[in-house]
């Protein structure tokens, strides 16, 4: 099959997104399909003999006045769509979705000649100009990780002030994915918990949207031999994204001994962001570890194995790889219940702890629970391990949405005859 995949941010560092596109084009490409990746900066991390498609910008989102203006080519500001980004840009729009899609249509006559690609598939950028594309020729299938209005509730519930609400829904394109999801040929989603959301945010039926788990490479995530133990616990994630829960995990750290010591793992925390600021107001500036560099994934992975427990406590996943990156890396998982977190972490106790979210008290309880008895902890991680290979295969993943494009592809053909 002939597949152009779409990722408006490619590097495996911007989240979960980047990781699902590259390891999918890889296990498409040993399948013996022919997979493009077309991708926005920061560009992914493929296999050799994966061809990639760059769709540039201007990247003028979040860069000062004047700055914006500070580059080796300004004129190139004036382009429309380049015009149209710094505009909308200084007003608190995130741009990127909506001119990738339509720098993508700009450019889909000349990549359709050439490759002829049976599918494209987007992954959640969901812009107007995917409807170009479909209405070309080709079906689109995308999917969803989840909804963004959930991102925005997140933000709502930390800061509910007018001003605040009006920044966030200007931030993200709800109405553009609304009008777009509905209008494509599939969506599929990599969890139940996401699949209930999309049909309660965008009106699709759930038995109308499959659902196909991520992966998780566990020849890259295991236990590394001989690491030093540095902490008890470990967070792994952007702690600027408020529905990580960061806030929570701190708070716990409050109700725990105070022997009990927690690393931050995130190459992105500001000097005046959540975490500096939760610390200093629970004054835990002796028991918090911060790794605030930026980590190569096998860097990443000896930083799994510096810690006995890790901690998941996002008020909302998806689906959720640093809790299925530390069970592959052999340790128990304390979560919150919600999202598609039950899903990866299990319901039976045997590879970990759920609790209510935004819940410190209990967090901090089931924590306690999981150190008290390291061997008991260990018998855990060596459970959670074997789950992820059970469940969470990337080359499973890729044959199954080969199917869902198959099955899309004959839909379409119908179609076409009955018309």
């Amino acid at each position: 099959m002939r597949i152009a995949l779409l990722t408006y941010r490619g590097n495996m560092f911007c989240g979960g997104q980047g990781i699902y596109a590259a390891h999918l084009a890889n296990e498409w490409k040993r399948a013996g399909h022919d997979v493009h990746v077309i991708a926005g900066p920061p560009l992914p991390q493929l296999d050799a003999g994966v061809p990639l498609h760059v769709i540039p910008n201007e990247n003028v989102f979040g860069v000062p006045h004047p700055d914006w203006a500070r580059r080796e080519h300004p004129l190139r500001l004036l382009w429309p769509i380049n015009l149209w980004e710094l505009g909308v840009s200084r007003i608190g729009v995130f741009p990127e979705m909506q001119s990738f899609g339509l720098r993508l249509l700009l450019r889909w006559r000349a990549l359709q000649r050439r490759h002829r690609f049976d599918v494209v598939f987007d992954n959640q950028c969901l812009s107007w100009g995917l409807l170009g594309i479909q209405a070309a020729g080709t079906p689109v299938v995308s999917v969803i990780h989840h909804p963004l209005h959930i991102d925005r509730e997140a933000d709502f519930a930390i800061d509910p002030s007018f001003r605040k609400k009006v920044r966030r829904t200007l931030y993200f394109p709800l109405l553009m994915q609304q009008v777009v999801a509905p209008r494509l040929a599939r969506i599929v989603t990599v969890s139940e918990a996401s699949r209930s959301e999309i049909e309660r945010h965008f009106g699709i039926p759930e038995k109308e949207v499959p659902v196909v788990y991520n992966g998780t490479d566990l020849e890259t995530f295991r236990p590394v031999e001989g690491q030093r133990i540095e902490a008890d616990l470990l967070f792994v994630g952007r702690t600027e994204d408020r529905k990580k829960g960061i806030g929570t995990l701190l708070e716990a750290m409050t109700h725990l001994p105070p022997h009990v010591t927690l690393k931050i793992v995130d190459g992105r925390i500001p000097d005046s962001g959540l975490v500096p600021r939760f610390i200093r107001r629970h004054g835990l500036e002796d028991r918090v570890i911060l790794h605030r560099e930026m980590l190569t994934v096998p860097e990443l992975v000896a930083q799994y194995s510096t810690a006995r427990v890790a901690v998941v406590p996002s008020f909302f996943e998806g689906f959720g790889f640093p809790a299925s990156e530390a069970m592959a890396c052999g340790l128990p998982v304390v979560a919150n219940a919600v999202g598609a977190l039950p899903e990866v972490v299990g319901t039976d106790g045997q590879t970990g702890r759920l609790v209510p979210p935004r819940d410190p008290r209990a967090l901090a309880a089931a924590i306690s629970d999981v150190l008290s008895d390291p061997e008991r902890a260990a018998r855990m991680g060596r459970a959670a391990r074997a789950r992820v290979a059970r469940l969470f295969r990337w080359s499973e993943a890729a044959e199954r949405l080969v199917h869902v494009f198959e099955e899309t592809l004959r839909a379409s053909h119908r179609r076409s005859r009955a018309a």
